[in-house]
């Protein structure tokens, strides 16, 4: 059975930030990666504005990336971990998306965005 894709990122950046890691990947802290987090994210909006999937695809990846980097060294400190990441973010999308997980009616976009 092929193993989820998720978690061989979180299980490479494990090892990367591991005793017999990188000593650049271990070395960093939320503080340090920050004008990584920046960098990408104008990188994935240049790659939306050209209109290019195929870069978009790698610098969604790269984004990618720093959230699990970041919830890596969370983890390393114990303050949360990647799991509560997603779940946060999970109950995030149900709470605000009640016309679909509940049973608020929502019928068009405008009525969405005010739900926000």
């Amino acid at each position: 059975m092929p193993k989820d894709s998720f978690r061989e990122l979180v299980e490479i950046m494990q090892t990367l930030r591991g005793e017999s890691g990188c000593p650049w990947d271990r070395k960093q802290t939320h503080k340090s990666l920050r004008q990584y987090l920046l960098e990408e994210t104008y990188e994935v909006l240049e790659c939306i504005d050209q209109n290019d999937m195929e870069a978009l695809r790698q610098e969604l990846g790269d984004l990618l990336l720093q959230v699990v980097f970041h919830g890596q060294i969370a983890s390393e400190n114990q303050d949360f971990d990647i799991d509560g990441i997603i779940r946060a973010i999970s109950e995030k999308l149900i709470a605000r998306h009640r016309n679909v997980f509940g049973e608020k009616v929502i019928e068009t976009a405008e009525e969405q965005v005010h739900n926000w």
